[in-house]
């Protein structure tokens, strides 16, 4: 005699269209030559590829395949020869360099395979750094700062500075160090490669999370298979274009 709601309510909730998602990042026919002995060298040859809000791309290939330079067109350190780069829908390769340098120090962070941390700060004095550098309001700092380690498993050794910490645990005051002026796009270049199997599934599980509660997008280059199935989508890199 009692209407099945919770059934009803599963059903509507299963009819609801799903919402697409929009795109951050776009790349249409980007090439990269350089010149080298008087010769082109083409390293980039006509890439295409879509990143969406919340995703997690990875780039994978060989080294010299292309993928770093393709990650430092991507994030304004370099320009490409020709194609366009649209971030967040403004065409990010015509820009002028002070235009980048706003949009990287706003939209944008970088994490290194090298961890790129200053040896004499603390894992706390690191992060603040980097809202430091993003004229983040100071009054704001120590929330953010503790939220940030919090959220990579880092709030008990916040004080530690990076040569009392593991490879693992500078590669996660890395992310938090990236994640704290709340970026939109995050670039990693080869962010597992210093780590063992163990340690690369947690900094995974991190960027899961961030994902999750920090609503960023994360592209970043990798040649460890192991690591491939927890990305939305793959590009396979051979000799600077997508197979």
């Amino acid at each position: 005699m009692a209407i099945p709601q919770e059934e009803d309510k599963s059903t509507e909730a299963q009819l609801e269209p799903t919402v697409e998602k929009r795109n951050l990042l776009t790349v249409n026919d980007v090439e990269r030559t350089f010149q080298v002995g008087g010769s082109p060298l083409h390293v980039l040859k006509g890439i295409r590829m879509e990143l969406k809000e919340s995703q997690l791309i990875m780039l994978r290939g060989r080294s010299g395949s292309g993928k770093t330079t393709l990650l430092n067109c991507l994030g304004g350190l370099d320009t490409p020869s020709k194609g366009e780069i649209l971030f967040n829908g403004s065409p990010f390769h015509s820009m002028s360099d002070n235009q980048r340098t706003l949009v990287r120090r706003k939209h944008m962070g970088f994490i290194f395979q090298a961890f790129a941390l200053m040896p004499l700060l603390s894992a706390r004095e690191n992060v603040e750094l980097s809202l430091r550098m993003a004229g983040i309001p100071r009054a704001e700092w120590k929330d953010r700062v503790v939220q940030c380690l919090e959220l990579v498993g880092l709030e008990r050794r916040m004080n530690h500075r990076p040569f009392e910490l593991s490879g693992g645990e500078q590669q996660r005051v890395a992310i938090a160090k990236a994640i704290a002026h709340k970026p939109m796009l995050l670039l990693a270049d080869e962010p597992t490669a210093e780590l063992d199997s163990g340690m690369s599934a947690q900094i995974m599980a991190v960027f899961q999370d961030i994902i999750r509660t920090e609503q960023v997008s994360i592209c970043m280059t990798t040649h460890d298979p192991t690591i491939l199935e927890v990305a939305d989508h793959v590009y396979e890199m051979v000799d600077g274009k997508f197979i």
